[in-house]
């Protein structure tokens, strides 16, 4: 029996650029991202933690083309109290979980958001961490330094501020930055703005800073200085 012809091996170049534009492509259906969905749950931010209860299917709406979205509800209230939620993927279940919340002061515990983040991402990557929240009572140096590993992770935390205090607006700036991610501001007139932004993250995490860019072309002005931060 003769020999078939050896087919001929691809050259080393063809193959890493088969190999970097397949990083580049979207996520494929039926591969879901998984997010980190975070909230101040103290009593200073009652009034928008129903509004972001409202507003939470964008994030599964903006990803269901794109792969789908795995959701975890992590929040923080009274004294030391931290939760986090297993992960979800339908919006009614999503929907469930924060309705049975009420918020209770405390003080921040942003720190705890940050390093359970890390647990989660060490574990089985996380794609985004979103966290919304009006002060920052913690030390700025411990949180930054915990943004920075997430970065190292490629795990980017989008950080969207109520209100506009100075000081939070200042640890928000960089704790988004050091890990990758984005800043933004919002307030509680404006559910509009805080709907696009949810929906831009949910559009990343599912589908890659690609499919983001190709919907902030299509989006608002908010939502495009938002892509431009990501690194």
């Amino acid at each position: 029996m003769s020999d078939k012809p050896l087919t001929p091996r691809s050259d080393r170049s063809a193959i890493d650029a088969f190999i970097t534009r397949a990083r580049s492509l979207p996520t494929t259906a039926g591969s879901q991202g998984r997010l980190v969905f975070a909230l101040d749950a103290t009593a200073s931010r009652e009034a928008t933690w129903d509004q972001a209860s409202d507003l939470q299917g964008e994030l599964f709406l903006a990803a269901q083309d794109l792969g789908g979205l795995s959701i975890q509800l992590c929040y923080y209230r009274g004294f030391r109290e931290f939760k986090a939620t297993p992960f979800v993927s339908q919006t009614g279940q999503l929907l469930q979980l924060m309705s049975g919340v009420r918020c209770l002061g405390g003080i921040t515990q942003i720190g705890r958001v940050l390093g359970h983040a890390l647990q989660e991402t060490r574990n089985e990557p996380v794609k985004a961490v979103v966290f919304i929240g009006d002060c920052c009572e913690e030390s700025v140096d411990e949180l930054c330094h915990a943004a920075g590993e997430l970065g190292m992770l490629r795990t980017p935390v989008f950080m969207f501020q109520e209100g506009g205090d100075p000081h939070a607006q200042a640890v928000f700036r960089q704790v988004s930055a050091l890990s990758g991610g984005a800043y933004a501001p919002f307030d509680r007139s404006s559910p509009q703005l805080l709907r696009e932004l949810l929906a831009a993250v949910a559009v990343y995490a599912s589908g890659g800073a690609r499919a983001l860019k190709d919907y902030s072309s299509r989006s608002s002005a908010e939502v495009k200085r938002l892509t431009q931060q990501i690194r």
